[in-house]
């Protein structure tokens, strides 16, 4: 039990970082952290130990965030287009946009980008993290991408919708 506590342990910057990620707010993030180590710490029996307590933290942390959101939706953000991130240069704002960038996304590509780019985790944990298909997994990524190259590039994302008749 004390390998499975120091596990848990070690887990919990890289939860931050991606519940930080997730919400864009540090104060929400440790609320998220706190309830995913919560959840986690009181159902560890059903973790299996041969599996990656990791990913399957994160399926916990991505569980709770998306209840969070289906409770009290985040409100619109309207951006004017002087709000739109620059063409990259080098300095300290680059960050700011990039999270401003993030932000931007769909919560679906953005989880998926997050957990391949930031946390470094194999398409196919991902996909079991999030519990879909590794070629959803596979599109969001490629979908989220082009997204944030737009952004940064200060272009608007198109939008992909389609006319279905």
């Amino acid at each position: 039990m004390q390998d499975v506590h120091e596990s848990l342990l070690a887990c919990l910057p890289r939860l931050r970082r991606y519940a930080r990620a997730l919400t864009g707010d540090s104060a929400s993030a440790d609320d998220l952290v706190q309830d995913t180590v919560e959840r986690g710490w009181a159902r560890i029996a059903q973790w299996r130990p041969d599996g990656d307590l990791r990913a399957w933290l994160f399926s916990i942390m991505h569980n709770l965030h998306v209840d969070q959101l289906r409770r009290s939706p985040p409100p619109a953000v309207e951006l004017a287009d002087g709000d739109l991130p620059c063409a990259p240069s080098a300095g300290p704002l680059d960050l700011r946009d990039l999270e401003r960038a993030l932000q931007q996304l769909p919560p679906a590509q953005r989880e998926v980008l997050l957990l391949v780019a930031l946390e470094d985790m194999r398409y196919e944990d991902v996909a079991a993290t999030l519990d879909i298909p590794l070629g959803t997994v596979m599109s969001r990524l490629s979908r989220a991408r082009e997204s944030l190259r737009r952004l940064m590039a200060g272009k608007p994302v198109a939008a992909n919708l389609k006319v279905v008749k």
